[in-house]
């Protein structure tokens, strides 16, 4: 028996190795960045960058993997080795010397799109408009990067707010919801979604920059690089290259070329910095959504924990239907995701009543949100609260002849707190870390940021900063509701 099992153990292991050997091609891509790369309607991912892939790994005898990836956590998933490229409309110009690069083979730029019927209709148009682009994209560079033109910097100076967004999808939505008023983004990706989506939007005639698109591999990896390089002008030689151009409308936007010479750049010309400098610069950053974050951590405890109280009565309540509906809320709220529910509160207005949001919105949707979210939470903790009073003391209370009223708050109130305080405090230190969430809705707090640092500088140090913050958040929060229910001893 032993022999058998150790049989199937061995047969395990092999089969593991031969799914990471070096046959397997693994591509990390942005899933939400059609046509290049996105899940069609049978959940498979398609897109012109995959069939070129699958093409190369076809001709190199490969396995490929496609691999979705955060686009901001890119550069930790192409340095740890977890993919082979990052093949997704991938922009070259400006990060020329970050990776070991392909010749480029897309002539994209970088357009601006508005609402059909908006008003806008330039650039100078922008001014004083909220507009979104994807977080660490080509978009934001050309806005604001290092090598952006002084035309688009002032540009984007005259902005009411550049808004960054995870996906390209959110950006629609709130595009069409009305809260923001344009996206800056790749050309190709326009003129996708704006066919996909119908006739409600329109792309500027100006554009703000022209780019190549390249596959990026870790830097040094000149060997992989030459391998799929070599596949890719044989594809361009015999016609199959331009074929899944002309598949996904990017034949237009081929560049591909036999002449063009790598850009092989293996040092950094970076100034270097000792590590406290780098670790106070990143916690600077890191301040400003820190104050984000404890805002609404406040505002949602100072609007649930008395809702919660409220929610409770409904839950008691001994008129039926009463007690009925507060049970369906409370299931509702703890069955679904809060990221679900932040959603529904910012997209619902428009969607379900055809209303109009403002920039202000979407700071009230994330207190919304999170108030009711949590409310639901405390008051299956109120109730059991108070479920664990004796019902000798409300009998001893009406032959005193307190009144309902008195009764809670005088005998039952203050023993619910004291037994109801270490649940209180794990909901409290859970509301800490999921402060993090506010980012589906484009809310930069400090994990949001914590992220972008991230990306920007190719390092796992923000995200490490940023932990520690909510450690010490979290420490803070304990030891005060420790101290409370020590002075709360006496109720015993």
């Amino acid at each position: 028996m032993v022999t058998v099992f150790n049989i199937m153990l061995l047969q395990g292991i092999v089969c593991v190795a031969d799914e990471n050997s070096d046959n397997i091609f693994t591509v990390g891509f942005d899933a939400e960045f059609p046509p290049y790369g996105y899940k069609d309607d049978n959940g498979e991912y398609i897109g012109f960058d995959l069939d070129l892939a699958q093409e190369v790994c076809n001709r190199n005898g490969w396995t490929l993997h496609k691999q979705p990836i955060e686009w901001n956590s890119k550069d930790m998933e192409l340095n740890s080795g977890s993919i082979d490229c990052i093949w997704n409309g991938f922009t070259m110009n400006g990060r020329e010397n970050d990776y070991t690069w392909s010749t480029p083979y897309v002539d994209n730029s970088q357009v601006v799109i508005v609402n059909k019927g908006s008003g806008i209709e330039s650039l100078s148009d922008l001014s004083d408009k909220i507009v979104a682009v994807q977080s660490d994209s080509s978009a934001l560079a050309t806005l604001t990067g290092e090598d952006a033109t002084e035309e688009n910097l002032k540009l984007a100076s005259t902005f009411k707010e550049l808004q960054q967004v995870g996906d390209y999808n959110s950006a629609f939505m709130n595009l069409e919801a009305g809260a923001v008023d344009a996206i800056c983004m790749d050309i190709g990706v326009a003129n996708y979604e704006i066919k996909s989506r119908g006739d409600k939007f329109v792309m500027l005639d100006e554009h703000l920059s022209s780019e190549n698109y390249a596959i990026g591999f870790k830097l040094g990896n000149t060997q992989l690089r030459d391998e799929v390089q070599n596949a890719l002008l044989e594809m361009l030689a015999d016609g199959t290259f331009q074929q899944i151009a002309t598949k996904w409308g990017l034949e237009d936007n081929v560049c591909l070329s036999a002449d063009d010479v790598f850009l092989d750049e293996t040092t950094s010309n970076t100034t270097s910095v000792s590590f406290g400098t780098k670790v106070l610069d990143i916690c600077k950053q890191l301040s400003s959504g820190l104050l984000a974050s404890l805002s609404i951590f406040v505002l949602t405890l100072v609007f649930s924990l008395p809702l919660g109280l409220l929610i409770t009565a409904g839950r008691m309540c001994k008129f039926k239907p009463i007690q009925w509906l507060v049970k369906m809320y409370i299931s509702i709220v703890r069955g679904t995701p809060l990221m679900l529910q932040l959603l529904v509160v910012f997209f619902g207005p428009f969607y379900l009543f055809g209303m109009n949001l403002s920039s202000t919105y979407r700071f009230y949707a994330v207190i919304i949100g999170f108030s009711f979210n949590y409310a639901a939470y405390f008051a299956e903790i109120y109730r059991s609260g108070i479920q664990a009073v004796p019902k000798g003391q409300y009998e001893a209370c009406t032959i005193l002849g307190y009144s309902k009223t008195q009764t809670f708050f005088r005998i039952v109130f203050p023993q619910m707190v004291k037994n109801i305080l270490p649940s209180v405090t794990n909901e409290v230190i859970t509301l800490v870390k999921d402060t993090s969430l506010a980012f589906a809705l484009s809310y930069t707090e400090m994990f949001t940021i914590a992220k972008q640092v991230s990306a920007s500088q190719t390092t796992i140090m923000p995200l490490f900063i940023a932990g520690v913050f909510y450690y010490i958040f979290n420490f803070i929060v304990a030891f005060g509701m420790e101290k409370l229910e020590n002075k709360l001893n006496y109720y015993r």
